[in-house]
């Protein structure tokens, strides 16, 4: 979990610079992080606020951190306009600001005026590229002992590795091959000597050295975007976390840490999928199809406005429809629901690489609320088209299901406040990220300055 503004001092060059150098000095970062709590605003409370920035609806949540969990104090939403964002992506700054805003004062009211201005922020979308690799040496003098620079050396060739794979993934996507990408987040996901797990490196002995490494980019234009956001509501930007990582890192402690699961996230505009494996995530994928998708194919079928269609398909969900009414509803999602278990099929196959797969998948968000999808997940042969070796259990998350968030006030209701529960796990992170392989990847990020 590294500070995104501190490696974004070189981002910017000429006008631009300018431009965003008062930004970067508020936003000023201690590299020494666990001497000086950025959300220790008032010498004793340590306060964040998370800020899921949906295509549907802008999420604020204000928690204060003790130990290795976060407590709930305020929560608040509003809606986003469909010009304001569109597949997870902010497509109107102003209108972006002025959402979050009124998600942060119902947040800050809700905890009894509280304000936290230290921020975790999420970003999605489908350019957003999450992967794993994993690289090795065979070392000439197998006695001596493992140096911190041969480890900084292992995580630079990872990640050089990963930044290079990122850019193409984009560049194909796209079709532009200059697109700037600056990583969001990292992590070490294991290390190896001679075969065997360890947690520190740094005074072992042997001949094979092995590490996997996690990080994931965005965007540039993406990411200032968000910058600007959190300027606008004077937010000091602690990090900007890809929401499938967020998703997996909160949650893959409550699923099976050996076997590992598939996360499914639904949102407004777009699907997150992350694979866990063995308690460490692997590769995520986004795909454009969310809740949104459900909602324009209700009112382009019946010919009516998209409000009207959005609480058409929120009573279907919830299953007041009967009768005719339900019939015709769900003919009429038919086809969009198809397309979507197609996608889901077709990333998760690119996931697993061959290898088998974890036999859980969990599904979040507010666009999970659909019956649909869940029957389809359900229904879906999973053993006959993707290598699992048993069915998956199918399971959706709730609130209460995460327990490093507490929530005492009883204000997580649902499965769209899990992505931003997922972010404020990222301040609990925070607070607690200090060992050899995390200091390790903080300096070859700051090196390398992506």
């Amino acid at each position: 979990m590294k500070n995104l503004l501190q490696r974004l001092r070189d981002m910017f060059t000429g006008s631009r610079a300018d431009d965003y150098a008062d930004l970067e000095q508020d936003y000023a970062y201690d590299e020494e992080y666990d001497e000086e709590d950025p959300g220790d605003i008032d010498g004793q409370r340590q306060l964040f606020t998370a800020l899921d920035i949906g295509t549907a609806f802008a999420k604020a949540m204000i928690v204060e951190v003790s130990g290795d969990h976060a407590e709930v104090l305020g929560v608040g939403r509003h809606p986003q306009s469909y010009a304001h964002m569109s597949d997870g992506i902010v497509t109107d700054i102003p209108g972006v600001i002025a959402n979050c805003n009124e998600a942060l004062l119902k947040a800050e009211q809700a905890a009894g005026g509280v304000i936290a201005p230290s921020a975790v922020i999420g970003i999605a979308g489908e350019l957003v590229k999450g992967s794993s690799t994993t690289v090795s040496k065979q070392r000439a003098q197998p006695t001596k002992q493992i140096t911190a620079e041969e480890l900084e050396s292992l995580i630079t060739a990872a990640q050089e590795r990963l930044l290079k794979m990122a850019k193409e993934r984009i560049a194909a996507e796209t079709g532009y091959g200059n697109i700037d990408v600056r990583l969001t987040n990292a992590a070490v996901i294991s290390v190896r000597i001679d075969g065997q797990l360890v947690t520190n490196p740094i005074g072992f002995r042997g001949r094979h050295f092995a590490l996997t490494l996690f990080s994931a980019f965005a965007p540039l234009t993406q990411l200032g975007a968000i910058e600007t956001v959190a300027q606008g509501l004077d937010l000091t930007l602690v990090t900007i976390v890809a929401e499938p990582y967020a998703l997996a890192r909160c949650l893959s402690s409550n699923a099976s840490a050996d076997s590992g699961a598939i996360f499914i996230d639904v949102g407004g505009g777009t699907t997150d999928i992350a694979l866990v494996r063995q308690g460490g995530i692997e590769e995520t994928r986004v795909f454009a199809l969310g809740g949104r998708a459900f909602t324009r194919r209700i009112a382009t079928s019946k010919g009516i406005p998209i409000k009207e269609a959005e609480r058409l398909k929120i009573s279907y969900s919830n299953g007041d429809l009967n009768g005719n009414s339900h019939d015709e509803i769900q003919a009429i999602l038919a086809p969009e629901c198809q397309t979507w278990m197609d996608s889901v099929e077709l990333l998760i196959e690119e996931l697993s690489k061959g290898e088998l797969l974890p036999p859980a998948i969990y599904i979040v968000g507010g666009g999970s609320a659909l019956i649909d999808l869940h029957q389809r997940l359900e229904s879906f042969p999973w053993t006959e088209r993707l290598p699992f070796s048993r069915q998956p259990i199918i399971r959706a998350v709730q609130p209460e299901m995460v327990g490093s968030i507490l929530d005492h006030a009883g204000m997580l209701v649902s499965g769209q406040d899990i992505t931003p529960m997922a972010l404020a796990y990222q301040a609990v992170e925070l607070n607690n990220d200090n060992n050899v392989l995390e200091r390790a990847l903080d300096r070859v990020i700051n090196a390398m300055h992506i």
